[in-house]
């Protein structure tokens, strides 16, 4: 019996997630279908537009993306310090951006809620609101029939768009974040779909290279031609904790570019000789790190982290075993503490 949703979201033991969605059958969300030789192409804006706006809307960060042929991949980080912060006036703002809002929501904005009964009963349907701005099922719920009701309407069918509402795999530590960011990040390459990090269209790093050398300027296109830009969470260099990821961009480009250079079997005279200095930093070797890369194809599934995590979520969640933890064992090692600099 398939985990319930609930139990695989954890906030207390990880704001992390890795988002998985499939078409159904041999339907495609993008590029040209073989059997039909229909292009589908436009559709990949769809998801970068519905993207933008969601991360604008909701305390959910995109960390990565990659919207493939037949499935999209996101790595989300949920942001509940932001949504507490909040004012209910904002939360309203925000909810209407995707949905209607209730006749006694709407006058309680309006100050028209004259008793204190409709008043408190206002303010509970607000804090809903607010708990699903932080929620990812509510997040990929708003991407995913968003984007099936528009490619039903343009096939003129109904029916199922996408083979279920979305796999989720919580990412417990910074090897398990950085290794499923870069394997969501390299999945055009791994298709074939092109050779360098550079030409890896919509997806999170050829947005984060375009940010940093400036080369994908949109000001001179069309407005019709820009392509919306999706808020992402910042590479900080610190703490998990703090708002972002704990490592450098530059050692992040350096890492998926090394790794998406030894994966390629035809690439192998071009690895550079020296490791990244962050495979250092996160105190791992070279086959460990490739190992765990591969994994979330072959050998991951709910929870991706180390042994000790895995158990602690046992007791949390009363739960005997995790699906998983034998490739865990293997692959995330207890790391020592780096010491503190006087």
């Amino acid at each position: 019996m398939p985990t319930p949703r609930k139990q695989q979201i954890s906030l207390s033991d990880t704001p992390f997630y890795h988002c998985i969605s499939r078409c159904v059958r041999r339907t495609f969300l993008c590029g040209t279908d073989s059997a039909t030789q229909k292009d589908y192409s436009h559709r990949k804006q769809w998801i970068v537009e519905r993207l933008t706006l969601l991360a604008n809307t909701f305390a959910i960060e995109v960390c990565a993306y990659a919207v493939m042929s037949n499935h999209c991949h996101t790595v989300l980080k949920i942001n509940a310090p932001l949504a507490q912060s909040w004012s209910n006036k904002e939360v309203i703002q925000r909810w209407e951006q995707l949905f209607s809002l209730p006749v006694l929501v709407e006058r309680y904005l309006n100050g028209q809620c004259q008793s204190e009964a409709e008043q408190n009963k206002a303010r509970k349907t607000i804090n809903l609101f607010r708990e699903r701005l932080m929620d990812i099922s509510w997040f990929m719920r708003c991407l995913n029939e968003y984007i099936a009701r528009k490619a039903n309407a343009e096939d003129q069918c109904t029916g199922r768009f996408w083979e279920g509402r979305f796999k989720s795999q919580a990412l417990l530590d910074e090897q398990a974040i950085l290794s499923c960011m870069v394997y969501v990040d390299l999945n055009p390459i791994r298709a074939g779909l092109c050779d360098t990090l550079e030409q890896s269209n919509y997806t999170s790093i050829k947005q984060r290279i375009g940010t940093l050398t400036e080369t994908t300027r949109q000001s001179s296109q069309p407005l019709s031609q820009q392509t919306p830009t999706i808020k992402l969470s910042a590479f900080i260099g610190s703490s998990l904790k703090e708002n972002g990821i704990a490592f450098t961009l530059t050692d992040y480009l350096e890492l998926a570019d090394w790794t998406g250079r030894i994966i390629r079997e035809d690439k192998r005279g071009y690895i550079k000789p020296t490791t990244p200095s962050i495979l250092q930093k996160l105190q791992l070797d070279e086959q460990t790190w490739m190992n765990t890369v591969q994994g979330f194809s072959i050998g991951f599934y709910s929870f991706i982290g180390p042994e000790q995590q895995l158990k602690s979520l046992c007791q949390k969640q009363n739960r005997h075993w995790v699906r998983g933890i034998n490739v865990c064992r293997k692959l995330f090692k207890l790391k020592q503490p780096c010491p503190v600099p006087i």
